[in-house]
């Protein structure tokens, strides 16, 4: 109840960030429609014993798709507590901003934590925010970029699978009369353009995604070894969690929540 109370207050201070989950939304839910009504029932794809296993592999992409998106959307992303009482920030004045000192935030009237930011949308600090999303209405943070990596993950795969049903319809045998299939190739061209702009650019993020865990992270984590297999290694499971890879993949897994401190002589 209270990550969507605050999902939709986000909603009210930022009308794109209800736009766009929308968007997104309707975008999957047409994509669903037009590969099971048609483009699997077309000649080159439903007598292929394949077409079931098509269905159900691309609506279980969809699942996974849309479960990591609404994690995503819900989870905290590691929002910085307010203090219990209020401080007295009358005799301190802010100082030049160092990722790896605590400092003051004058709009949250708290402590600031090492590699945190504010965000204007949301009006709190998160730590290692990313940036805020309009796709999934909420910061990027620590404890939901796993989902939102996922989220690209998924939407990259399945506009991928959805182009490559599109391209064997295209080049297997044709059939069926002249209107059946203008509708048909109608869905596939919107279908077709629908998953390479998608695709091209979620695979654009997921690549800067991926390639600022393993180049910041160590540094923000204090490492002074180059960034190896293990530096990498360490930086990925830092935000996927331990155990298994496949894990990694998994929307329900939930990566441990780190203790919170609110004072800069506590542990962080």
């Amino acid at each position: 109840m209270m990550a969507a109370a605050a999902a939709a207050e986000r909603c009210g201070r930022d009308p794109c960030g209800a736009l766009c989950p929308l968007l997104a939304y309707l975008s999957v839910g047409y994509a669903d429609y037009a590969v099971l009504a048609h483009v699997l029932p077309q000649p080159a794809l439903r007598s292929s014993p394949w077409c079931p296993i098509h269905a159900v592999t691309f609506n279980l992409l969809v699942l996974l798709l849309l479960a990591s998106h609404t994690r995503a959307v819900f989870a905290d992303p590691g929002v910085v507590p307010l203090p219990g009482t209020a401080i007295d920030f009358s005799d301190l004045h802010p100082t030049e901003r160092n990722s790896d000192e605590w400092t003051l935030c004058s709009r949250c009237e708290a402590y600031w934590p090492p590699h945190a930011h504010h965000c204007r949308v949301c009006h709190r600090c998160v730590r290692r925010m990313d940036h805020h999303c309009p796709w999934i209405n909420n910061c990027i943070g620590e404890l939901n970029q796993k989902y939102f990596i996922q989220f690209l993950f998924y939407t990259g795969l399945t506009s991928a699978y959805a182009a490559g049903l599109v391209l064997a319809v295209w080049l297997g045998p044709t059939g069926g009369d002249g209107t059946e299939n203008r509708i048909q190739t109608a869905h596939c061209v919107v279908l077709l353009l629908e998953s390479l702009l998608f695709g091209i650019f979620v695979t654009v993020v997921f690549y800067d995604q991926v390639v600022s865990i393993l180049t910041e992270q160590p540094h923000k984590r204090g490492s002074k070894e180059a960034c190896g297999g293990r530096a990498w290694a360490a930086a990925l499971q830092e935000v996927f969690g331990g155990g298994c890879v496949l894990g990694w993949l998994c929307p329900c897994s939930t990566p441990s929540r780190p203790t919170y401190s609110l004072l800069p002589h506590g542990d962080v």
